[in-house]
């Protein structure tokens, strides 16, 4: 039982950000490997449920910010957008803001579903292990210094 709700905790955190699931999963004793598994399943949840959500969010959005669709085309995060593009806000973003609020802007920014889906949950994915890794190694290192 204690472990279920380990991994409930994990998975919760994991929709609330990636940053905060991973630590508590290996404080709560999880496997790396579960704790790998549920912060970014969680991640992949919150995801999916803004990007679902997010078309008529999006339509709002513009309508009351700017009026159009054209006029936001002009500011510095669409340049930064079409510099760096869908790939690269999937892969970046669940580590510097956390994959809902990536998700958000990639659906506030024009982006098609399922393809911003791809990359986030591909950046998930990757930065869910690397994090998990990490902070293992990091365990394990001040366990044996002490």
């Amino acid at each position: 039982m204690e472990t279920l709700y380990s991994v409930f905790v994990v998975f919760i955190a994991g929709i609330i950000e990636l940053w905060l699931a991973v630590p508590l999963g290996l404080v709560l004793n999880l496997s790396p490997l579960s704790t790998a598994f549920f912060s970014a399943l969680g991640s992949i949840t919150a995801a999916l449920i803004v990007t679902f959500s997010g078309t008529e969010l999006r339509t709002k959005f513009l309508k009351w910010r700017y009026g159009s669709d054209e006029r936001y085309k002009k500011g510095r995060i669409y340049q930064i957008w079409n510099r760096y593009g869908i790939i690269g806000l999937g892969l970046l973003s669940p580590l510097f803001f956390g994959a809902p609020l990536g998700t958000a802007l990639g659906i506030i920014l024009g982006s098609e579903k399922y393809p911003l889906l791809l990359w986030m949950i591909l950046g998930i994915v990757i930065w869910s292990a690397g994090l998990t890794t990490a902070v293992f190694l990091g365990i394990i290192t001040l366990n044996v210094q002490l």
